[in-house]
């Protein structure tokens, strides 16, 4: 693991990366409003790819590095990750098919900024349609999901008071048992992102 410090136009953001021999793919992921990277689906979900030979990157944003955990604005938020990228695909990355996405928040960046960060697909762990207790209809955040044109798995679970994103001609959504945390059945949640890794990336 290398732990590399990245300026940002929001300040200094980590990297945490784990490069594979030979890579076939990179996967950059982004933890939660407020959680880190230690996140057990993230940690989890990252094994996978490793092993599957992707050199992963857990990505700590500039706000968590300062010690603050209530997140910046979204605008903010996605300056901070483009600059990321954009620096690890000019070096640790290099040449390498891109996938990017996050857990909640991480993986809300992830698809708003898709377009920009030439990623070949977005994986979604517990993709936060609607705050809790509002209906599906109230403030959705589903279109940030359609816009996203490559192909995107979003890993839900079942009892999520975040909601159940739908799927469409380019996401799919696998439905896994749990909440938010994505913590009650680790195993199908990296069943279904190692199942996909080995479809997106061939």
């Amino acid at each position: 693991m290398t732990v590399l410090e990245i300026d940002t136009p929001q300040g200094p953001a980590r990297a945490h990366l784990r490069a594979a021999e030979e890579p076939v793919a990179a996967l950059i992921l982004g933890h939660g409003a407020a959680g880190g990277v230690t996140a057990r689906d993230l940690v989890a979900v990252s094994d996978v790819a490793h092993s599957a030979r992707f050199t992963v990157a857990l990505i700590e944003q500039p706000y968590r590095v300062a010690g603050r955990r209530s997140p910046a604005p979204a605008p903010r938020l996605d300056a901070a990750w483009t600059a990321v990228v954009e620096r690890l695909r000019g070096e640790e990355v290099r040449g390498l098919p891109l996938i990017v996405g996050g857990r909640s928040a991480g993986a809300r960046v992830a698809c708003r900024t898709a377009a920009d960060s030439g990623a070949i697909a977005v994986l979604c762990l517990a993709f936060p349609l609607h705050a809790p207790g509002r209906s599906a209809t109230a403030d959705t955040r589903q279109p940030e999901l359609d816009a996203v044109e490559v192909p995107t798995l979003v890993v839900q679970g079942d009892r999520d008071p975040f909601g159940m994103p739908a799927g469409n001609a380019t996401c799919t959504v696998v439905t896994v048992p749990g909440n938010h945390s994505l913590t009650a059945d680790l195993e199908a949640v990296t069943a279904a992102v190692r199942d996909w890794l080995a479809r997106v990336v061939v």
